[in-house]
């Protein structure tokens, strides 16, 4: 295929196996980890856990990213359609109260041949760097929405995630999935059923762009969800580099935490500061490959 699925557009070639194009990947989904989880939002994972399927390569490149051997490494195992469809009814069988689609923008082919009639929600937990094509593809397929809004400076985004016209893209795409799924809709067991929470990682030194963020969620996309986190760590190409190379302050966490509170963000859920360490980040080895 001559691919254009993510807003890098590249038009690369993609094989089966290969491709020269910013993710690096071929078109057969590889994968790096499929098992519950149980460290996303509470409406998520639930009691049973969230079936987290995490696909190798990126859209974007964030130089502090939790999952570094994934999305710059491109670590995984390449698998078949129908296996990646096997794995899904795996997890289910094991409790999962969704399927949880990790990083899955360019293998949006195998997911939309793969994801379709569920019995239960289908979860797409993205970077946020999408195209409002690529959403509306996913209409009658994914019911929960889990976007990233990283940043509102191009000059932050350019910095650190290789995108200076991120927020250009992604809020067009997640007016589009609120548009497609609505407001968040919770069921009797307290698991979400349908609907849109929206990400965003305060990173240190950035405090000023996370309260614009979340003025642009309070303005523009009402009928979302908030999850504010505080867990970031220096990983990736932080050391040495330009990249924040320490934790958040609480001064930092407080006045951003403080002015979501004051724009009435109230429907969502706010990380606690002493969140930031290493066991939210799962082991990449394998499991339910």
């Amino acid at each position: 295929m001559i691919c254009s699925l993510c807003p890098r557009h590249c038009r690369a070639e993609r094989t089966a196996d290969s491709g020269a194009g910013f993710c690096g990947m071929g078109t057969d989904p590889v994968l790096a980890r499929a098992a519950l989880h149980f460290d996303e939002e509470p409406v998520i994972s639930g009691t049973g856990g969230s079936g987290a399927v995490f696909f190798s390569g990126c859209v974007l490149k964030c130089r502090f990213c939790q999952n570094f051997e994934l999305s710059h490494h491109n670590f995984g195992k390449r698998i078949t359609e129908d296996r990646l469809r096997e794995i899904y009814f795996e997890l289910i069988a094991q409790g999962a109260h969704n399927i949880n689609l990790v990083n899955a923008t360019h293998f949006l082919p195998a997911v939309l041949h793969t994801a379709k009639d569920l019995p239960v929600p289908v979860v797409w937990n993205s970077g946020g760097y999408e195209t409002a094509e690529t959403v509306r593809a996913l209409d009658g397929t994914v019911s929960v929405f889990l976007p990233d809004l990283k940043y509102v400076s191009p000059v932050l985004s350019g910095r650190y995630s290789a995108a200076e016209d991120y927020i250009n893209y992604a809020l067009p795409a997640i007016k589009q999935m609120l548009k497609q799924v609505g407001p968040v809709r919770i069921n009797d067991d307290g698991l979400i059923t349908s609907g849109v929470i929206i990400r965003h990682l305060i990173l240190p030194g950035c405090a000023e762009d996370s309260k614009k963020v979340l003025d642009i969620i309070a303005r523009e996309l009402k009928g979302a969800w908030v999850s504010l986190m505080a867990q970031y760590l220096p990983f990736g190409e932080v050391a040495g580099g330009d990249q924040p190379q320490r934790r958040l302050t609480e001064e930092e966490y407080e006045s951003v935490c403080d002015h979501m509170m004051d724009l009435g963000l109230e429907d969502g859920f706010v990380q606690e500061l002493s969140s930031s360490d290493e066991t939210y980040i799962p082991k990449f080895d394998l499991t339910g490959v």
